[in-house]
């Protein structure tokens, strides 16, 4: 009867307890709704909070959490748990060795300029080469530094070649066709002179094929068996060449380059950079000579043209050659180191270059 009544009386206090509880946690859910109605949106926690909540978060399950959860998903907070999981296990504080030591620049630049100079090499020859220069490394270490600076394996990278690279391969075949147009005064006033000129991308040699007002489709025909003429044709060694898509490039002008031998590559509109070493030279011959003068008839506009050629060929260093001359004259004998220096000028000095006399 005893055990009754205890049984009943705990029964009693236990429900009690249950309800306040329930009470309290009723309370506590309205008053958490409450607050954070007037927090931000998005609580910043601290790595101590995240964890504080992970572990109570894994204790109530995702049911629980579904229910009380405000601060974070659920997800959320249980991905914090299984972070904590993982540090736990995360034996890299413990580590004695420092590792394998990290690739040096030097060799880190190497690869790079390999892989982009040399487009059909895998990891396997550029671990080779570099080998041959006394580096030793792995092919996979070649992959992952390529991989770091968004470099694609061999295969991807022969099918992606550069206009600039396709340009470098074949400058002994190319060349440059381009006009421009000069401002000239004759009695009749302000006339405006075509000057077409051809230039051999390998050597920077310009030709100057011909000056016109007029660039009739005749005229053209003429000029393009000039420069293919069997014995002193300026296009004897080359097989293709670079022009923009101007009316004036016509089709019976691109047929007689073709008849003797040269392919016309007509560019697509719009596109300067890719007859970049021609639109260069106009950019020279105009901002260094032809601005600077005042033309009178076409016989002025020719003797300053064929001028400015010679000295952009035998006087003029290039940059792009290593600021060398692109024909230079036989080295006279060597002048004696205080020697005086001479001065040579075109056009009446608007051209000066200097060299030690003799």
């Amino acid at each position: 009867m005893k055990k009754q009544q205890v049984a009943r009386l705990f029964a009693y206090v236990t429900g009690m307890v249950n309800q306040q509880l329930l009470l309290q946690n009723e309370y506590l859910l309205a008053e958490d709704r409450i607050l954070r109605a007037h927090l931000p949106s998005r609580l910043l926690l601290t790595d101590p909070e995240r964890s504080t909540l992970a572990a109570l978060g894994k204790r109530l399950g995702r049911r629980g959490l579904d229910i009380v959860a405000s601060a974070a998903k659920p997800e959320t907070i249980l991905g914090w748990f299984r972070k904590l999981v993982a540090q736990k296990f995360d034996g890299s504080r413990r580590r004695l060795y420092p590792g394998r030591p990290p690739i040096g620049r030097e060799i880190t630049e190497l690869i790079i300029r390999l892989a982009r100079e040399i487009s059909g090499w895998g990891y396997d020859r550029i671990a080779g080469a570099l080998q041959n220069l006394g580096h030793h490394v792995s092919d996979q270490t070649v992959g992952n530094i390529l991989l770091r600076f968004g470099i694609p394996p061999a295969p991807k990278r022969g099918q992606q070649t550069s206009w600039a690279d396709f340009i470098r391969s074949h400058m002994a075949v190319l060349a440059g066709i381009d006009f421009f147009t000069v401002e000239v005064l004759t009695w009749r006033g302000l006339a405006t002179y075509y000057v077409l000129f051809f230039l051999h991308l390998e050597t920077r040699r310009v030709t100057l094929a011909g000056i016109t007002q007029h660039p009739t489709e005749e005229w053209m025909v003429q000029m393009a068996r000039r420069a293919t003429d069997d014995l002193d044709g300026s296009l004897l060694p080359i097989r293709f060449v670079l022009h923009d898509r101007d009316s004036k490039f016509c089709a019976c002008f691109q047929d007689t380059l073709r008849s003797a031998g040269v392919q016309p590559l007509a560019l697509p509109a719009r596109s300067p950079n890719l007859n970049a070493f021609a639109e260069r030279w106009v950019r020279t011959i105009k901002s260094e000579c032809l601005s600077k003068l005042i033309l009178f008839g076409e016989a002025s506009l020719r003797r300053a043209v064929t001028q400015f050629l010679e000295h952009h060929h035998f006087e003029r260093p290039h940059q792009g050659k290593g600021n060398q001359l692109l024909f230079p004259a036989p080295v006279p004998p060597r002048a004696r180191p205080a020697g005086r220096i001479q001065c040579h000028e075109g056009l009446g000095g608007l051209f000066k270059s200097y060299q030690r006399a003799a």
